[in-house]
């Protein structure tokens, strides 16, 4: 037969109670910190991927490519670059819309997860309007779709309520149409450097071929200005080809950055917390080099 169970003191009653209720508020403490320090770094990541002004100067480039090249033309190639300037600007359009959505997407995160720098929802309002495919650029409608499907998701997360819930519903909706579109802005830029190419092509061939035949006595002022003109034309092209590299390498960046936040919402601890700041920092580190090269070069 076991002894009776002896009740406790009051005294030592008491400090067992208030032991473990300082165990359970230090818990729950310690996950809140957690989850704070988490939505910190959600807000990070999220600043630094909405960061696009490469994306919109490389576009805008992108569309006035006639206007570089209109003293380069002949007559003949003059009327065949004016007919593709009209498509390329209404491409440039949806082309633009693209990043916005993007933006647009990582600003919602950031607000959701407690950034009250933006006022969102006029803006998402007018992210509506649809895009069409480019079959001529690769963008086609799986991009389409997908740029349809981010704006309805971002007009719908804007009216939650629940901070983390609302990060983490996001994120799960918003991955698959948000690298679709990441993955369209890297097929776009495979065709801003086709065009940079192109317009090199054209523009320094002419120059190349008629050098020479105006480096005489007479017209060596001419022919020294445009070995000037060359070299200067030269260093922009290849500045533009590293820009647009190192533009694309950054939404590789947020695109990884963005997979690591959809696989770490789902825990508030501290590995969690370290992997966003070190996505958020890769981020941040293509963002400035991309910067530092920007301002080497030209205006688009």
């Amino acid at each position: 037969m076991k002894p009776p169970r002896l009740p406790l003191p009051t005294g030592l009653l008491r400090l067992s109670l208030a032991l473990s209720l300082a165990v359970s508020l230090a818990a729950a403490l310690g996950g809140c910190a957690s989850s704070t320090a988490q939505m910190a770094q959600v807000r990070a990541l999220a600043a630094e991927s909405a960061k696009l002004g490469a994306w919109h100067d490389l576009t805008a480039r992108y569309r006035d490519t006639y206007a570089r090249e209109q003293p380069y033309l002949s007559p003949e190639a003059d009327a065949r670059e004016r007919a593709q300037d009209a498509a390329r600007r209404a491409a440039s359009a949806d082309f633009l819309r693209i990043g916005r959505s993007v933006q647009l997407y990582m600003q919602t995160l950031g607000t959701l997860a407690g950034d009250n720098q933006y006022d969102l929802e006029d803006q998402v309002k007018s992210a509506g309007t649809a895009i069409k495919a480019w079959p001529d650029s690769g963008l086609d409608e799986r991009h389409v779709n997908a740029y349809a499907g981010l704006t309805r998701l971002l007009a719908h997360a804007l009216g939650s309520r629940y901070q983390e819930r609302a990060v983490r519903e996001l994120v799960q909706a918003g991955d698959a149409p948000l690298q679709a579109l990441l993955d369209a802005m890297r097929i776009l830029l495979r065709a801003y450097a086709g065009s940079n190419d192109n317009e090199q092509a054209l523009v320094t061939g002419l120059l190349e071929v008629n050098i020479p035949y105006r480096n005489t006595p007479d017209q060596r002022l001419l022919a020294t200005l445009a070995k000037v003109q060359l070299r200067a034309l030269r260093s922009e092209y290849r500045l533009i080809g590293r820009r647009l590299a190192l533009t694309a390498r950054n939404l590789d960046a947020i695109a990884a950055g963005h997979k690591t936040l959809l696989a770490q919402l789902q825990q508030a601890d501290d590995t969690a917390v370290a992997s966003l700041a070190q996505a958020s920092a890769a981020v941040r580190a293509s963002q400035h080099q991309a910067a530092d090269d920007a301002s080497l070069s030209p205006a688009p």
